[in-house]
């Protein structure tokens, strides 16, 4: 029944479930390899005085049933703050039972209230189940941007030293 299922935002407390889900996640993606992140990580950057993120977590009485972690995001081209959702996701046994769709909700409205005007995501292109779920739901595949990322060493490179 979906009336047991209650939305939250996460307490540091919480950090090793977020850990698990997010490990979870990308062991369902097969991208498992890919994912390096800790405990430590979670509980440094996500919680204290200036956190990177911020995490709802689904449950019930007595299981977790999901989590969407976001960050805020800002538009220099609709002047406007937004929310960038980084990750989603519900456990398989919760699955079919709108709880993506009721924590990207708690998430515009937390967004809303804090004067976001707009949610942006990306799908891995070979997910997809995932796609089709934003498509249903209303969040549009956006056509007009692709991403780019530098990471790793070669960020590192890219950074350089310092130059006074």
């Amino acid at each position: 029944m979906q009336d047991d299922i209650r939305i939250r935002p996460a307490v540091i407390e919480d950090a090793e479930t977020i850990h698990t889900a997010l490990k979870d996640m990308a062991a369902g993606m097969k991208a498992g390899p890919k994912f390096v992140s800790t405990v430590e990580d979670i509980r440094r950057h996500g919680f204290g005085a200036a956190p990177a993120f911020e995490v709802l977590i689904a449950e019930t009485a007595d299981a977790f049933a999901g989590l969407c972690l976001t960050f805020p995001s800002f538009s220099t081209w609709m002047g406007t703050p937004g929310i960038y959702v980084q990750d989603l996701f519900v456990v398989h046994a919760f699955r079919s039972r709108r709880i993506g769709e009721r924590l990207l909700q708690a998430v515009a409205r937390r967004g809303r209230d804090k004067g976001a005007r707009y949610m942006r995501l990306s799908v891995d292109v070979e997910n997809p189940r995932a796609q089709a779920f934003y498509d249903r739901i209303g969040i549009r595949h956006s056509r007009d941007e692709l991403i780019h990322m530098i990471k790793g060493a070669d960020f590192d490179a890219f950074a350089g030293e310092e130059k006074t």
